[in-house]
């Protein structure tokens, strides 16, 4: 049975049928149009599918969440790869990240171009770690950024992809209408100029994708990836790339711990500042999963002592977590594992998909605050928790 989590906050429940694999993905942290709220469920459901149909096939939990940032890279609905926002100079860079529980490695890209998938080059990092030294006894990067990745990426089979070809309509435009809006701002005090700013990051530009999964053999990992806030310098490192802050996922090394897996999304500079995902799977260690991450939210993000003087902070995070239940202590029975599922956003409305690999399609939600909330200072949080292996009511 599925119970849903108690509110401390202004909550919508959402209960899941999960049975052996599951897998979440989001979407984007920001803001989602009614108009466009269509477009975006349909790729969270794409993005569910393959990697649900990776677990499927015997994947594990790293290969499923690689399978589906693929996907929301390839939408051209989502900043991270192809559609990604354009630079001040017209050009796009990806950040990305993957850390897989299981090993603790982690891989990551920063200001990478010339690369549709940038969290191929993320999972190859990751892969080339785990070989040990290289010649000469030098210790193998884990992240990388820039030209440098691009040219480690090609040279690794990784096959490169023009700026155009990654270029959309949407991005294009977008670009041409934040550089309008930039030159009328140089025009204006300092204080019309950050408004406006700040109403432009409320909408289309806080839109990292991300994804938590965990496998048959109670395995998890997470990924993210971004193109980064629209207009933003070239050469500019988003929270999607670095370490504990993007993403986060750790096996339980003890009966008396729980698995987490751990994505974030909004605006990088506040989510680097605070190592959000690093700090929410710690808070998932607590017995009150919800209060923990309200708490975690509330104290270690908004009212941040790193955040001081911020008064608009903007993000959002899906978070895993799975432990052994009752009595079943270590048991090799994936249906002994009890998970718990939850999102929390403090952007106006978060896109997000779950599914099992017992269901035959996946579900979406688009989660927003309630009504008089205001963005960047209250949160929303939703969720659910199952038992694997029995349906919810």
């Amino acid at each position: 049975m599925a119970l849903p989590l108690r509110a401390a906050a202004a909550v919508t429940r959402s209960h899941a049928s999960l049975n052996q694999e599951v897998f979440w993905c989001d979407a984007r942290a920001g803001y989602h149009s009614e108009s466009k709220a269509k477009e975006y469920k349909h790729v969270c459901k794409r993005a569910c599918q393959r990697a649900v149909d990776r677990l499927r096939a015997g994947g594990m939990a790293l290969e499923a969440v690689t399978a589906a940032l693929i996907e929301l890279e390839d939408s051209p609905f989502t900043n991270a790869g192809t559609g990604s926002n354009l630079n001040l100079s017209g050009e796009i860079e990806c950040d990305a990240s993957i850390m897989d529980g299981k090993s603790l490695n982690y891989g990551a890209v920063g200001a990478l171009s010339g690369i549709k998938n940038p969290v191929l080059v993320a999972r190859r990092l990751l892969s080339e770690t785990q070989k040990g030294k290289l010649s000469a006894g030098r210790i193998p990067p884990c992240f990388l950024v820039g030209k440098g990745a691009e040219q480690w990426a090609i040279s690794h089979g990784i096959p490169a992809c023009p700026t155009e070809k990654m270029t959309t309509k949407f991005s294009l435009s977008g670009y041409k209408r934040n550089k309008r809006k930039m030159e009328l701002a140089e025009q204006v005090e300092t204080k019309r100029k950050r408004q406006s700013c700040e109403h432009e990051n409320n909408s289309a530009c806080l839109d990292t994708v991300g994804a938590v999964v965990v496998d048959r053999e109670g395995n998890v990992a997470a990924a993210v990836s971004s193109g980064g806030l629209a207009m933003k310098h070239p050469g500019r490192v988003g929270q999607a790339a670095h370490y504990g802050c993007g993403c986060w996922a750790e096996n339980a090394r003890d009966i008396s711990l729980h698995s987490t897996a751990v994505s974030t999304s909004g605006s990088g500079e506040h989510l680097i500042r605070t190592m959000l995902a690093r700090e929410c799977s710690t808070a998932m260690q607590a017995e009150n999963t919800h209060q923990a991450l309200l708490e975690a939210m509330q104290n270690k993000f908004i009212s941040s002592p790193f955040l001081a003087g911020e008064d608009c902070v903007l993000g959002g995070v899906i978070v895993l977590r799975c432990c052994t239940c009752g009595e079943a202590q270590r048991s090799e029975d994936i249906q002994a594992l009890l998970v718990e599922f939850l999102w929390s956003h403090t952007t106006e409305s978060m896109c997000v998909g779950y599914m099992s690999a017992q269901d035959s399609k996946a579900r979406t939600h688009i989660s927003r605050l309630p009504p008089g909330a205001v963005a960047g200072q209250s949160l929303a949080i939703e969720g659910g928790v199952c038992r694997l292996g029995t349906m919810s009511d």
